[in-house]
């Protein structure tokens, strides 16, 4: 180790232990090691950069995976919804103007296709499209529930979509339920909801199908406010929470065995820019924070966490790619492209 890095790791730790984020220019970033235990990565914060005249973002929500290996952004600028890369950030194809809160974006290989679903808070609608855009399927407010005066009470944050094909929305920014529907969007079922139960969601931002017990598939849901995931069964019966305090956490992505999640802001510093990446291992405990305090647990309750070093603004996403690489995208953060954390082994 270098005196330079010595240095720079010295700070984040003096950092950690005052609870105070590092300042880092764009230079120095890239000589840290982020985060704890075997997730350990470098960041390049110059991964995803294009002419921004011609392909502006504004705030990058959501980011996934392709079956060719391509990395999808969805962000709200209606220039150009969707910008697709290679995974060495080069810009392959660009495509969408109609999505002016384009908020959610899931993929789903359904008989060997690849199709997005995307959540549009503006237009209160869920729309399933193939890779290039052409619209399969709109889902709109649900007026069969019987719990929405109007459509303008329903603001999808995000979709997640099971086997079968059957479709679940969550309602992040309108009432905070999930709603079920089957693969032609006809509605089966609801659950969630604002309250004061464990069952209950206070900002359902994010739902993930988690398969890793290949014999008890179930769902799990972000309450952000209640800096946790809830996780259900798949018909919506409560199981448990996973307390993960100081952290606005956004949607969970299941990749192997871990829990990957965007933390868009420390609890005590709120609007303050204050973001980081947690990461779970299968059974659900933080193993590492990416820019974040150390997981620390007092038995099994987990200690505050916060950001320690100032790498990311907001995050709002994450996409893991076929090859352990990180991808963050971020919102209100000065229209930056997505980043890049590459494993350090």
């Amino acid at each position: 180790m270098n005196r330079k890095t010595f240095l720079l790791q010295s700070a984040v730790l003096t950092a950690g232990i005052a609870g105070y984020p590092s300042l880092l220019s764009a230079s120095k970033k890239s000589d840290i090691i982020f985060g704890h235990n075997q997730k350990r990565y470098r960041l390049d914060t110059q991964w995803g950069q294009l002419d921004f005249n011609q392909y502006p973002v504004k705030d990058c929500h959501e980011m996934v995976q392709d079956k060719l290996g391509r990395i999808i952004l969805l962000t709200n600028e209606t220039k150009n919804n969707i910008i697709i890369y290679d995974k060495k950030g080069k810009l392959v194809t660009t495509w969408g103007s109609e999505y002016p809160g384009a908020h959610g974006l899931t993929l789903f290989n359904e008989n060997g296709q690849d199709c997005l679903f995307i959540a549009d808070n503006n237009r209160h609608q869920v729309i399933k499209t193939t890779i290039d855009g052409r619209v399969l399927l709109t889902i709109g407010y649900p007026k069969e529930v019987g719990i929405y005066q109007n459509e303008t009470e329903f603001i999808p944050t995000e979709t997640c979509i099971s086997p079968n094909g059957d479709i679940y929305i969550a309602d992040g920014y309108g009432k905070d339920y999930i709603i079920q529907y089957n693969a032609k969007g006809e509605y089966i079922r609801h659950w969630g909801g604002r309250g004061a139960a464990p069952k209950h969601l206070k900002n359902a931002h994010g739902i993930c199908y988690d398969d890793r017990d290949k014999n008890n598939p179930l769902l799990i849901v972000t309450s952000r406010e209640e800096n946790a995931f809830k996780r259900y069964t798949l018909d919506g019966q409560y199981i448990d929470t996973i307390a993960l305090p100081g952290a606005w956490v956004c949607r969970p992505v299941i990749k192997g065995d871990y829990l990957y999640a965007a933390v868009l802001q420390s609890q005590h510093r709120q609007g303050q820019e204050s973001g980081f990446v947690t990461i779970l291992d299968k059974d659900n405990k933080v193993i590492s924070n990416l820019a974040g305090s150390t997981p620390t647990y007092q038995g099994q309750v987990l200690t505050d966490m916060y950001q320690t070093v100032k790498a990311f603004k907001y995050p709002h996403d994450v996409c893991i790619d076929d090859e352990e690489n990180v991808y963050v995208a971020q919102w209100n953060a000065g229209h930056v492209y997505p980043y890049k954390l590459i494993p350090v082994l």
